[in-house]
C-alpha cells in the first residue's frame, strides 16, 4: 500500500504468473494512486492486492493488530480490528453484515479454499462474529434480500479522520475491468460524499458488547 501520496508505486502483493499480467497490475497501481478517493483491489479472499494513498489516509489512524489490518486482508479488518468501528459508521449493519454475507457466497462457492477455512475458524472463536454469523446473518439476509450480497451502489457511513470530512457517507462502486476479473482480483472504490452524517459512534470507542444489536440476546 502508498503510505503517502507522492511516494512509491504501490506494488502488487499477490503477483500472477505471467509478465504481462505483473506490468499490467504495475501500471493499475499508478492508475490506482491517481483516485482522490480510498481504492483497493482485492483477491477472491478479500487479501489487499493494491490500495492508494487515499486508502491509507482513510485507515491511518488504526492502531496495529496481528492479522486485521485494513491495507493486508479488508474482510479481516471489518470483522475482527477493535478500531473497525472508528472509521466504518454503523459498523454492524453497514458493513459488518454485508461482509459477512459475501464470505458466506465464499464459502458456499468454494468452502474448500484453505483461507476461507481460516477465517471461518476465527469467526467461530469470536463468540460476537459467530453469533452474527449463524444468527443475524440469515435473518438480515431475509430483510433485505439480494441486495445483501451486492457492493456495488451500496451507501455506508464513515467517520474520515480528516476533518475536512469528518462524519460522512460513502458510495462504494465496483470498478473491476475484465482484466482484473480474470485475474481473480476486485476493485472497490469508496466514493465520498459531502452529506454529513452524526457519527453512529463516537469516535475511539471500541467493541465492548456481549452481543450485536442485530442479534437478539438470547441468541447470541
Amino acid at each position: 500500500m502508498a503510505q503517502q501520496a507522492g511516494g512509491q508505486r504501490p506494488q502488487p502483493r499477490a503477483v500472477p504468473d505471467s509478465p504481462e499480467a505483473r506490468a499490467y497490475l504495475q501500471d493499475y497501481a499508478t492508475l490506482l494512486e491517481a483516485v482522490p478517493f480510498p481504492s483497493l483491489v482485492l483477491d477472491e479472499r478479500w487479501d489487499v492486492v493494491l490500495s492508494n494513498a487515499a486508502f491509507a489516509s482513510l485507515f491511518g489512524g488504526v492502531g496495529p493488530h496481528p492479522t486485521a489490518m485494513p491495507d493486508d486482508n479488508f474482510l479481516r479488518f471489518v470483522l475482527f480490528h477493535p478500531d473497525a468501528g472508528t472509521v466504518l459508521g454503523e459498523h454492524e449493519s453497514s458493513w459488518c453484515l454485508p461482509m459477512l454475507a459475501h464470505f458466506a457466497a465464499a464459502v458456499e462457492r468454494d468452502g474448500h479454499d484453505h483461507g476461507l477455512q481460516a477465517i471461518r475458524r476465527d469467526i467461530a472463536q469470536d463468540p460476537i462474529m459467530d453469533a452474527a454469523y449463524r444468527h443475524g446473518l440469515p435473518h438480515w439476509i431475509r430483510v433485505v434480500g439480494e441486495r445483501a450480497f451486492a457492493h456495488d451502489g451500496a451507501v455506508r457511513p464513515l467517520l474520515h479522520p480528516d476533518p475536512r470530512w469528518g462524519a460522512t457517507e460513502c458510495r462504494v462502486v465496483d470498478e473491476t475491468p475484465g482484466t482484473l476479473r480474470d485475474l481473480g482480483y476486485t476493485r472497490l472504490t469508496l466514493v465520498l460524499r459531502e452529506t454529513r452524517r452524526t457519527p453512529a459512534r463516537a469516535r475511539g470507542a471500541r467493541r465492548s458488547t456481549a452481543h450485536l444489536r442485530v442479534v437478539p440476546a438470547a441468541e447470541g
